[in-house]
């Protein structure tokens, strides 16, 4: 048995191999950018005119209108000192324009505009190179591309990008007991649910399963659906049967498979029966059957791998603190996640911290962390990770 900072030391420290790939702009979503990227020219490429209203030529409050420029024009228009031409917001500004002036400070009669201020040099021009010059940096490498990232690299014209692969997912439920959603049941079965929590923590935070299977609790089944999974899979994410009943047959079944174990439960609550382990570039998670073991697992170490071979430069939840709306006693004997929900900066830790029990943990949004025979006091600080 570990410590948790052992196993988490343990996943952190594991040597990996990151795989790249080209990916269309619209899809890279989330992922990290296999390279440093450079701008390609200056940003803007011009000078362009940051609202609508009137470019002027010269610092006066009467001008003579010559003509209009519209965004995406590329005509020319060469003023005269005193003369000012009608612009709109994102258009190229005439070669010796002075200013923008807004046109909510303007008024027009006949052929001549009137400000209703004195402008003032360069205001509301969008200088060129402003925001990024032509080759200067704007992503390094394991950048987390998010959708203001996305839009900077569509207005670099970059239709492509070289970002790191995400790790292929597969999902093992094991029980005799356990049936499908929408399947009829007979009384001593229950239906399977872990499956949909870890397919829909994968898809939280950017993953997608490649393969879910179910398993009934036999030998021969389990070792032969462990084999069948591990041949299309970085990491494969097995639910149950990893105790030490009569009917767990996944520690043995992994063993058949040559999957080296890097440690084997947990000194926590929940999840104490929690396997991790190896086999040559691919690695192997088994939670526990318990809903709430198996996700509270799924957060605190599966994600911090996922992320990792992913390229992410910082693994895994954050770690806040916050104070504690009640007192509170760890009364487990073990260094305990419990299901908890953060309001207005204050933690409430929530009624029903079984392993089985899911609801609390579906109401809450935070595992709140405390230590061995830990006594908190209302208003102590505790710490937290936010899973939703």
């Amino acid at each position: 048995m570990v410590t948790i900072e052992e196993a988490l030391h343990i996943i952190e420290d594991q040597k990996i191999i990151l795989k790249s790939e080209t990916k269309p702009l619209e899809e890279s979503l989330g992922y990290a950018l296999a390279t440093n990227t450079a701008s390609p020219f200056d940003v803007p490429e011009f000078d362009n005119s940051a609202m609508d209203g009137y470019a002027l030529c010269g610092l006066y409050q009467g001008y003579q209108l010559v003509g209009e420029v519209a965004a995406g024009d590329s005509k020319e228009i060469l003023m005269n000192d005193g003369e000012a031409v009608r612009i709109f917001t994102g258009a190229k500004v005439p070669q010796n324009t002075s200013a923008v002036m807004m046109q909510e400070k303007t008024s027009v009669k006949e052929n001549t505009l009137f400000l209703d201020e004195m402008p003032k040099a360069g205001q509301n021009i969008r200088k060129k190179g402003g925001q990024l010059e032509e080759g200067q940096e704007v992503f390094i490498e394991g950048h987390i591309l998010n959708p203001p990232s996305l839009a900077l690299m569509g207005s670099l014209g970059l239709e492509n990008l070289k970002v790191f692969s995400k790790p292929r997912v597969n999902i093992i439920t094991t029980g005799n007991e356990l049936v499908k959603p929408g399947q009829p049941k007979t009384e001593g079965q229950i239906y399977e649910s872990n499956s949909y929590a870890i397919s829909g923590a994968l898809q939280q935070f950017g993953f997608e399963h490649h393969q879910k299977t179910q398993i009934q609790d036999d030998f021969e089944a389990t070792k032969a659906g462990i084999k069948t999974a591990l041949e299309s899979c970085d990491i494969l994410i097995i639910s149950g049967g990893i105790s030490v009943g009569d009917y767990d047959f996944v520690k043995q079944s992994l063993e058949e498979n040559g999957v080296n174990e890097l440690f084997y439960k947990v000194f926590q609550k929940p999840g104490k029966p929690l396997y991790f382990g190896r086999k040559g570039n691919q690695f192997v998670f088994a939670l526990p059957g318990n809903p709430a073991s198996s996700l509270t697992c799924f957060y605190v170490y599966v994600l911090p791998l996922l992320q990792k071979l992913s390229g992410y430069p910082k693994a895994g939840l954050t770690t806040y603190q916050f104070p504690i709306k009640h007192a509170y006693e760890n009364r487990f004997g073990r260094p305990s996640f419990l299901k908890a929900a953060v309001f207005d900066g204050k933690v409430e830790i929530l009624d029903g911290q079984g392993s089985s029990m899911i609801q609390s943990m579906a109401k809450g949004n935070a595992l709140a962390f405390i230590d061995k025979e830990e006594k908190l006091e209302e208003g102590d600080l505790i710490k937290c990770k936010l899973i939703s």
